[in-house]
């Protein structure tokens, strides 16, 4: 297959790729947007979301990396972030697809009977008690979203972590080992950056511990995640302070503090250049639009 980097990415199918906001999700089916992909969805990655399709009609083709599998309701699959994936299914088929953010994955992770860091695809029988179960679930998940103001983000993300428990479950656990030397040391570099952001390591330390070279540890940033090593890091102390400010009420200074910055001023020039706002009026505009 080619490399990553030539392998379009979205936000969701058919839209440029855009930042998420903390604890992102989005739930549709693959037939709402028909008229964009008339059953044919070519090989794409998602970069900064993982996703879960539930197929409940029909039948087709699945593509993950560089595997084929013909499928026929129900089947599920989860594949994570920078994940190349695609399908062409037969009229009739449809699905619902739950994508959601790296960061509420990563959150979820503790306490889900699943591998977050592997794709998988599970076929099953609808008589199934175990499949009901599963139908019922992201029945729930989309229920509740499509609530719009009345939804419930932590009734979502937790319905959301049973539902991948419930992959596990279904056979999940026996995830697809096919990953690249190059993803694998993205994904590799992802956890360590996840235990570490908050020490402010060089990228030279991450280098060492991965036993690797700049070169090859950059490039598979670039490839599977399309940002520098550097920028990676950046982007997780971002996402960390946006969490804080968010769902805390502990003061800009403390929360710059959390995450390696002890100079308060410091932290604001970082976060501005990053959001274009202060982390105070980032804080404000988040708690006055109640998302």
């Amino acid at each position: 297959m080619s490399q990553t980097s030539s392998i379009p990415a979205f936000f969701v199918y058919g839209e440029p790729s855009r930042a998420l906001d903390v604890g992102f999700v989005h739930v549709e089916t693959v037939m709402e947007r028909k008229s964009i992909h008339f059953g044919h969805v070519a090989p794409h990655q998602h970069p900064q979301m993982g996703q879960i399709t539930y197929w409940f009609e029909g039948r087709g083709t699945y593509r993950i990396e560089a595997d084929s599998w013909n499928f026929s309701a129900p089947t599920i699959s989860f594949v994570p972030s920078a994940t190349v994936h695609g399908f062409d299914v037969e009229d009739g088929t449809d699905a619902f697809v739950i994508s959601i953010s790296d960061d509420l994955l990563r959150t979820l992770e503790p306490g889900v009977d699943l591998d977050l860091t592997k794709p998988c695809l599970i076929g099953g029988t609808a008589s199934d008690p175990l499949w009901m179960r599963l139908k019922a679930l992201i029945g729930m998940v989309a229920d509740e979203y499509r609530g719009s103001a009345r939804a419930s983000p932590r009734l979502i993300s937790g319905l959301i972590g049973v539902v991948l428990s419930q992959i596990g479950n279904l056979g999940g656990h026996q995830a697809m080992e096919d990953m690249s030397p190059s993803r694998a040391l993205a994904a590799a570099l992802r956890r360590a950056i996840d235990r570490h952001y908050r020490e402010d390591w060089p990228v030279s330390r991450y280098v060492d511990v991965l036993a690797t070279t700049p070169h090859l540890l950059d490039k598979a940033a670039r490839e599977t995640f399309g940002q520098s090593v550097k920028d990676m890091l950046m982007e997780r102390r971002l996402l960390e302070a946006k969490r804080l400010l968010r769902f805390t009420i502990r003061s800009i200074e403390d929360i710059g503090r959390e995450i390696g910055f002890e100079d308060p001023a410091y932290f604001s020039r970082f976060f501005r250049k990053r959001t274009g706002y202060s982390p105070a009026s980032w804080r404000k505009g988040v708690l006055d639009r109640g998302t």
